[in-house]
């Protein structure tokens, strides 16, 4: 899945390009909590937390486009979104599943 980083330029467009591209809930939260509470259920279809979906020990690549400008443009939602996909991948791990995310930047 790509995600054009050019479409964020603060969190509000943050949040929006995410729920857009990943579908999700009505109710998502639209801080980072709520976008690893998401991503968090992306191999359970169930939970309704996503409308893109992943089978049990598969991986979503999430490629970034625009990346360098993104960075240099949001530095603290670059961090952001490095560290909550990787904490959203632990906090799998920590269950017992498989990582469910991976991130790739395209500058």
């Amino acid at each position: 899945m790509r995600i054009d980083a050019n479409e964020i330029v603060d969190a509000e467009s943050f949040h929006s390009v995410f729920a857009a591209a990943l579908g999700f809930p009505a109710f998502y939260g639209r801080n980072m909590d709520a976008w690893i509470d998401c991503l968090s259920y992306l191999d359970d279809p169930n939970a309704g937390m996503t409308s893109i979906h992943v089978q049990p020990g598969q991986i979503l690549s999430l490629v970034i486009d625009h990346a360098a400008d993104f960075k240099a443009r949001c530095p603290e939602l670059f961090v952001a979104l490095i560290e909550c996909a990787a904490f959203v991948n632990w906090r799998c791990v920590e269950t017992g599943n498989a990582p469910v995310l991976a991130v790739a930047f395209n500058a």
